[in-house]
């Protein structure tokens, strides 16, 4: 009978193991052993649809821009849409144009996708395209940084150089941008099948037809911000701005911004910057569109005769006129060149020419304000494609705007007035 006692024991043992494992264990212990949580169940909700490239458009993050916080002792925020797979904040405007255009049945898959445009544009639009099975033909001034070209090219559109012109002139790259659509769209009308246009780089298979973005006066364009830029920086600050400053070029990154912004607080300031040779200051201050060069009787052979690219303009895109603005400031080029610099040795920060100008607005819009109040600014592109102008030294001492600068000392003169201009 001795001999059954261990038996007995290691019976009692393996039963209080198996009683120990299963409170542990069991789904039903939450209960037993409130210190213990029941796994979490996997949900059978149904997942999103993923829509691939386009769905890391926007959502860009707003970061603060320390070095001119802390000169200016607001908070400078600088929405860092360099972030977008195409490097712009243009990737917004080509889906936002490209899907309404498909909804709408003036593209089609398979079609091909035209616009003018000195880069940023192009290149979202060559980036996106492909997503939505479709081509893209770009027409783009030859007076545009040349690596721009070259990455519009490398992304498999088309690409073809024309002289800077008037907008009046039928020879304007945008003018000659719409032509193709209407090209591609005749021939493909006319044919009903594979078709070519051989004598303008559009050497492949255009069946399907041509669609032009026209992201100066298509309102795809500020519906793109309205709906998606504005609302992030809203919600990026809990509401909590007190200023918007932006350049404008199509106008659409302004225009929907502000609206938004000033449906939801009207006490929000929107401001512009305008560059050299861009009549939109002029616009904003007196209601009237010109430059300060043809006050002076000295208008230049190329309005546009500025470093900064894809920003100002001597004419009112419907884009531009949907912007509620407050104010203007003017930048000049040298600010831009010293604005850079200063932000790459003190933040980092590697941006292109039009961000920089916004980033001088935004400086202007902070001593206006006074201390104690948060500026928002887009980074509407980085520095890696403006190397061969913007970021050049010889190119740039060759016109005098080598920068110098040691601080924000390039922002202390008489064309700083501090006062924004608006109109009475």
């Amino acid at each position: 009978m001795a001999t059954e006692k261990p038996a007995g024991l290691f019976a009692a043992a393996a039963l209080s193991i198996a009683l120990i494992s299963y409170l542990l264990f069991s789904d039903q212990t939450s209960a037993i052993l409130p210190w213990r949580k029941a796994p979490r169940k996997c949900s059978r909700k149904k997942r999103k649809e993923r829509r691939g490239l386009v769905e890391a458009i926007g959502n860009t993050p707003l970061i603060r821009i320390n070095s001119l916080s802390e000169a200016t002792g607001c908070e400078i925020l600088g929405k860092a849409e360099f972030l977008n797979p195409g490097g712009s904040i243009k990737d917004r405007v080509a889906v936002k144009i490209i899907e309404e255009a498909l909804e709408s049945g003036a593209l089609v898959e398979g079609g091909i996708v035209t616009e003018g445009s000195a880069g940023s544009t192009a290149i979202s639009l060559a980036t996106v395209a492909p997503a939505y099975g479709c081509k893209c033909h770009v027409v783009i001034p030859d007076d545009a940084a040349a690596e721009k070209a070259q990455i519009i090219e490398a992304l498999g559109a088309n690409v073809e150089r024309v002289r800077p012109v008037s907008i009046t002139h039928r020879d304007h790259f945008v003018n000659v941008a719409r032509r193709r659509a209407l090209e591609a769209n005749e021939l493909a009308a006319k044919l009903g099948e594979a078709s070519e246009i051989k004598d303008n780089g559009m050497s492949k298979d255009y069946s399907k037809g041509g669609f032009f973005a026209d992201q100066f006066e298509n309102l795809a364009n500020f519906r793109a911000h309205y709906e998606g830029t504005g609302p992030e920086i809203w919600e990026q600050t809990e509401g909590n701005l007190d200023a918007f400053v932006a350049a404008a070029g199509t106008g659409g990154t302004v225009a929907g911004v502000s609206q938004y912004l000033k449906e939801n607080n009207p006490h929000v300031k929107c401001f512009l910057i305008d560059p050299p040779g861009s009549g939109l200051f002029n616009r904003v201050t007196r209601g009237v569109l010109y430059t300060k060069e043809e006050a002076e009787g000295r208008r230049l052979k190329n309005p546009f005769d500025t470093i900064t690219e894809g920003i100002g303009i001597n004419r009112l895109t419907k884009n531009f006129l949907m912007a509620d603005l407050d104010g203007a400031y003017r930048g000049t080029d040298k600010e831009a060149v010293e604005m850079s610099r200063y932000l790459l040795k003190n933040d980092g920060l590697f941006i292109g020419s039009s961000s920089a100008m916004n980033c001088i607005g935004a400086v202007r819009a902070a001593r206006a304000l006074g201390p104690g109040h948060t500026i928002v600014t887009i980074l509407c592109d980085s520095g890696i494609r403006h190397l061969s102008k913007f970021y050049n030294t010889q190119y740039l001492t060759d016109l005098g705007l080598a920068p110098n600068a040691t601080a924000l000392e390039f922002l202390d003169h008489p064309y700083d007035n501090t006062k924004p201009r608006c109109l009475p």
